[in-house]
Protein backbone atom coordinates (compact mmCIF):
# COMPACT_ATOMS: atom_id res chain seq x y z
CA UNK A 1 0.00 0.00 0.00
CA UNK A 2 1.38 3.29 -0.56
CA UNK A 3 1.96 6.49 1.81
CA UNK A 4 -0.46 8.29 0.77
CA UNK A 5 -3.35 5.08 0.54
CA UNK A 6 -2.15 4.38 4.03
CA UNK A 7 -2.29 8.40 5.47
CA UNK A 8 -5.74 8.47 3.27
CA UNK A 9 -7.10 5.56 5.25
CA UNK A 10 -5.77 6.70 8.30
CA UNK A 11 -7.93 10.04 7.70
CA UNK A 12 -10.61 7.96 7.19
CA UNK A 13 -10.78 6.01 10.46
CA UNK A 14 -10.12 8.45 12.72
CA UNK A 15 -12.60 11.15 10.57
CA UNK A 16 -15.43 7.40 11.30
CA UNK A 17 -13.83 7.21 14.83
CA UNK A 18 -14.70 10.84 16.05
CA UNK A 19 -17.91 11.22 13.74
CA UNK A 20 -19.43 8.05 16.00
CA UNK A 21 -18.37 9.55 19.12
CA UNK A 22 -20.04 12.95 18.91
CA UNK A 23 -23.39 12.91 20.56
CA UNK A 24 -26.25 15.27 20.85
CA UNK A 25 -26.82 17.01 24.40
CA UNK A 26 -29.97 15.62 25.41
CA UNK A 27 -31.66 16.63 28.85
CA UNK A 28 -30.67 14.73 32.39
CA UNK A 29 -32.70 14.15 34.67
CA UNK A 30 -33.56 16.72 36.95
CA UNK A 31 -34.01 16.69 41.14
CA UNK A 32 -36.98 18.06 42.33
CA UNK A 33 -37.35 19.08 45.83
CA UNK A 34 -41.22 19.31 46.59
CA UNK A 35 -41.52 22.86 48.82
CA UNK A 36 -45.29 23.13 49.08
CA UNK A 37 -48.38 22.17 47.29
CA UNK A 38 -52.03 24.29 48.00
CA UNK A 39 -54.66 24.83 46.17
CA UNK A 40 -57.54 28.10 46.25
CA UNK A 41 -59.79 27.91 49.14
CA UNK A 42 -63.38 27.75 48.68
CA UNK A 43 -65.62 30.94 49.51
CA UNK A 44 -68.53 31.15 51.67
CA UNK A 45 -71.66 31.04 50.78
CA UNK A 46 -73.71 34.22 50.79
CA UNK A 47 -77.55 34.17 51.14
CA UNK A 48 -80.73 35.37 50.02
CA UNK A 49 -84.41 35.67 51.78
CA UNK A 50 -87.24 33.36 50.52
CA UNK A 51 -91.07 34.10 50.99
CA UNK A 52 -93.34 31.49 49.87
CA UNK A 53 -95.18 33.35 46.77
CA UNK A 54 -92.28 35.48 45.90
CA UNK A 55 -90.07 34.94 42.55
CA UNK A 56 -86.74 36.52 42.47
CA UNK A 57 -83.99 36.94 39.70
CA UNK A 58 -80.32 36.45 41.11
CA UNK A 59 -77.25 36.82 39.36
CA UNK A 60 -74.58 34.76 40.73
CA UNK A 61 -71.00 34.60 40.22
CA UNK A 62 -68.19 32.07 41.37
CA UNK A 63 -65.34 29.86 40.41
CA UNK A 64 -64.53 26.14 40.58
CA UNK A 65 -61.29 24.67 40.68
CA UNK A 66 -60.39 22.98 37.43
CA UNK A 67 -60.32 18.94 36.76
CA UNK A 68 -57.82 19.00 34.61
CA UNK A 69 -54.79 20.80 35.19
CA UNK A 70 -52.23 20.56 37.96
CA UNK A 71 -49.43 23.56 38.10
CA UNK A 72 -45.71 23.50 39.52
CA UNK A 73 -43.45 26.30 39.71
CA UNK A 74 -40.20 27.34 40.82
CA UNK A 75 -36.71 28.19 40.51
CA UNK A 76 -33.75 26.80 38.54
CA UNK A 77 -29.83 26.69 39.72
CA UNK A 78 -27.27 23.74 38.06
CA UNK A 79 -23.94 23.83 36.62
CA UNK A 80 -22.94 23.27 33.20
CA UNK A 81 -20.19 20.97 33.06
CA UNK A 82 -17.19 19.31 32.00
CA UNK A 83 -17.52 14.89 32.84
CA UNK A 84 -17.24 11.44 32.34
CA UNK A 85 -19.40 8.42 32.25
CA UNK A 86 -18.73 8.29 36.12
CA UNK A 87 -19.75 11.80 36.96
CA UNK A 88 -15.82 12.89 37.51
CA UNK A 89 -15.95 16.50 37.11
CA UNK A 90 -13.16 17.91 35.14
CA UNK A 91 -14.59 21.36 34.97
CA UNK A 92 -17.81 23.74 35.72
CA UNK A 93 -19.96 26.64 35.28
CA UNK A 94 -22.19 27.43 37.42
CA UNK A 95 -25.52 29.24 36.18
CA UNK A 96 -26.41 32.63 38.47
CA UNK A 97 -29.77 32.67 35.80
CA UNK A 98 -30.82 29.56 33.88
CA UNK A 99 -31.60 29.32 30.59
CA UNK A 100 -32.95 26.36 28.51
CA UNK A 101 -36.28 24.36 29.30
CA UNK A 102 -37.59 22.26 32.02
CA UNK A 103 -39.07 19.10 30.63
CA UNK A 104 -42.16 17.21 33.01
CA UNK A 105 -43.60 13.76 31.64
CA UNK A 106 -45.60 10.78 32.90
CA UNK A 107 -42.98 8.32 31.34
CA UNK A 108 -39.41 8.29 33.04
CA UNK A 109 -37.67 7.02 30.06
CA UNK A 110 -37.63 9.46 26.76
CA UNK A 111 -36.06 8.86 23.48
CA UNK A 112 -34.58 12.27 22.59
CA UNK A 113 -33.75 12.13 19.41
CA UNK A 114 -37.39 11.64 18.11
CA UNK A 115 -39.03 14.49 19.97
CA UNK A 116 -41.93 16.58 17.66
CA UNK A 117 -44.31 19.08 18.18
CA UNK A 118 -47.30 17.17 19.93
CA UNK A 119 -50.48 19.01 17.92
CA UNK A 120 -48.22 16.76 14.55
CA UNK A 121 -49.21 13.80 16.33
CA UNK A 122 -52.92 14.23 17.85
CA UNK A 123 -54.08 17.40 15.74
CA UNK A 124 -54.96 20.95 16.14
CA UNK A 125 -57.97 19.73 18.63
CA UNK A 126 -56.06 17.24 21.06
CA UNK A 127 -59.19 15.19 21.11
CA UNK A 128 -57.49 11.74 22.03
CA UNK A 129 -55.40 13.81 24.60
CA UNK A 130 -57.95 15.15 26.28
CA UNK A 131 -59.74 11.88 26.35
CA UNK A 132 -57.18 10.06 28.19
CA UNK A 133 -57.55 12.63 31.03
CA UNK A 134 -61.16 12.45 31.24
CA UNK A 135 -61.69 16.27 29.41
CA UNK A 136 -64.74 16.79 27.68
CA UNK A 137 -65.04 18.24 24.46
CA UNK A 138 -66.89 21.29 25.16
CA UNK A 139 -64.92 21.57 28.83
CA UNK A 140 -63.94 25.10 28.93
CA UNK A 141 -60.44 24.14 30.55
CA UNK A 142 -59.62 21.66 27.36
CA UNK A 143 -55.90 21.27 25.48
CA UNK A 144 -57.10 23.27 22.91
CA UNK A 145 -58.88 26.25 25.30
CA UNK A 146 -55.48 26.41 27.05
CA UNK A 147 -52.75 25.94 24.04
CA UNK A 148 -53.06 26.77 20.44
CA UNK A 149 -49.93 27.47 17.30
CA UNK A 150 -51.02 30.92 16.36
CA UNK A 151 -51.94 32.77 20.66
CA UNK A 152 -55.40 31.84 19.60
CA UNK A 153 -56.42 30.14 22.73
CA UNK A 154 -58.68 32.43 25.60
CA UNK A 155 -55.38 33.84 27.23
CA UNK A 156 -53.42 33.84 24.00
CA UNK A 157 -53.37 37.40 22.51
CA UNK A 158 -51.68 36.19 19.89
CA UNK A 159 -48.32 34.81 21.81
CA UNK A 160 -46.52 32.41 20.42
CA UNK A 161 -43.18 30.65 22.02
CA UNK A 162 -39.66 31.43 21.30
CA UNK A 163 -37.30 29.62 19.38
CA UNK A 164 -35.54 26.63 21.11
CA UNK A 165 -33.66 23.61 21.02
CA UNK A 166 -34.15 20.12 22.60
CA UNK A 167 -31.04 17.70 22.14
CA UNK A 168 -30.00 20.05 19.16
CA UNK A 169 -33.65 20.14 17.63
CA UNK A 170 -34.13 23.28 16.47
CA UNK A 171 -38.15 24.44 17.01
CA UNK A 172 -38.59 27.74 15.50
CA UNK A 173 -40.54 30.80 17.21
CA UNK A 174 -44.37 29.83 17.11
CA UNK A 175 -43.81 25.95 15.82
CA UNK A 176 -45.49 23.99 18.00
CA UNK A 177 -48.70 24.62 20.31
CA UNK A 178 -47.83 26.40 23.41
CA UNK A 179 -49.18 28.87 26.07
CA UNK A 180 -48.03 31.42 28.56
CA UNK A 181 -48.79 30.88 32.17
CA UNK A 182 -49.72 33.95 33.73
CA UNK A 183 -47.37 36.54 35.74
CA UNK A 184 -48.40 39.01 38.98
CA UNK A 185 -50.43 40.85 37.03
CA UNK A 186 -53.12 37.42 36.52
CA UNK A 187 -52.34 37.54 32.94
CA UNK A 188 -50.00 36.06 30.00
CA UNK A 189 -47.09 38.23 28.63
CA UNK A 190 -45.20 37.53 25.22
CA UNK A 191 -41.62 37.11 27.35
CA UNK A 192 -42.25 35.49 29.99
CA UNK A 193 -43.27 31.54 31.04
CA UNK A 194 -43.84 30.30 27.89
CA UNK A 195 -44.70 26.93 27.84
CA UNK A 196 -44.73 24.11 24.91
CA UNK A 197 -46.16 20.56 24.26
CA UNK A 198 -43.57 17.79 23.00
CA UNK A 199 -44.18 14.49 21.73
CA UNK A 200 -41.72 11.66 22.08
CA UNK A 201 -42.96 9.21 18.78
CA UNK A 202 -40.97 6.56 20.20
CA UNK A 203 -43.05 5.67 23.40
CA UNK A 204 -45.65 7.84 22.40
CA UNK A 205 -45.25 10.24 25.44
CA UNK A 206 -46.29 14.16 26.05
CA UNK A 207 -43.75 16.26 27.47
CA UNK A 208 -44.94 19.61 28.85
CA UNK A 209 -42.13 21.66 28.38
CA UNK A 210 -41.30 25.18 30.16
CA UNK A 211 -38.85 27.83 28.12
CA UNK A 212 -36.24 29.59 30.47
CA UNK A 213 -35.86 32.70 28.72
CA UNK A 214 -35.81 35.70 31.44
CA UNK A 215 -34.03 36.59 34.66
CA UNK A 216 -36.86 35.30 37.45
CA UNK A 217 -39.74 37.29 36.29
CA UNK A 218 -42.31 38.14 39.01
CA UNK A 219 -44.69 34.91 38.67
CA UNK A 220 -48.55 34.52 39.37
CA UNK A 221 -48.33 34.93 43.27
CA UNK A 222 -46.59 38.45 43.10
CA UNK A 223 -42.73 36.33 43.34
CA UNK A 224 -40.01 35.75 41.26
CA UNK A 225 -39.82 32.16 39.74
CA UNK A 226 -37.50 30.80 36.83
CA UNK A 227 -40.71 28.74 35.59
CA UNK A 228 -44.72 28.10 35.71
CA UNK A 229 -45.85 24.96 34.07
CA UNK A 230 -49.09 23.22 33.29
CA UNK A 231 -49.43 19.53 33.38
CA UNK A 232 -52.40 17.44 32.98
CA UNK A 233 -54.47 15.59 35.56
CA UNK A 234 -57.50 13.53 35.77
CA UNK A 235 -59.30 14.73 38.93
CA UNK A 236 -63.30 14.58 36.99
CA UNK A 237 -65.71 12.73 38.75
CA UNK A 238 -64.49 10.18 41.24
CA UNK A 239 -61.02 9.82 40.18
CA UNK A 240 -58.87 11.09 43.49
CA UNK A 241 -55.86 9.13 42.37
CA UNK A 242 -52.46 10.97 41.63
CA UNK A 243 -50.41 11.54 38.45
CA UNK A 244 -46.80 10.80 38.85
CA UNK A 245 -44.95 13.06 36.83
CA UNK A 246 -40.90 12.76 36.03
CA UNK A 247 -38.93 15.95 35.82
CA UNK A 248 -35.94 16.69 33.46
CA UNK A 249 -33.77 20.09 32.93
CA UNK A 250 -31.53 21.37 29.49
CA UNK A 251 -29.51 24.10 30.51
CA UNK A 252 -27.67 26.81 28.17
Amino acid sequence: MSKFNKLFLLSTLLVVFLSATVLAVEPFGANVTNISSTRAPADAPTSAEAIAGNVTELNVTGFTITQSWQGYFGNVSGTIMLADNNDNVMYNWSLASPEGEIYASTNNSISWSTIKCLENEFGDHFEGLEAMFGIEWDDVDGVNETFSVDGSHENGGGLIHDLFYTNNIEFTAGQCASTHVFTANQRAEASTFQEVLLYDTTTYSVIFTSILDEESPLGFDGRAHDFEMLVLENGHLTDTSTTTYYFWVELE
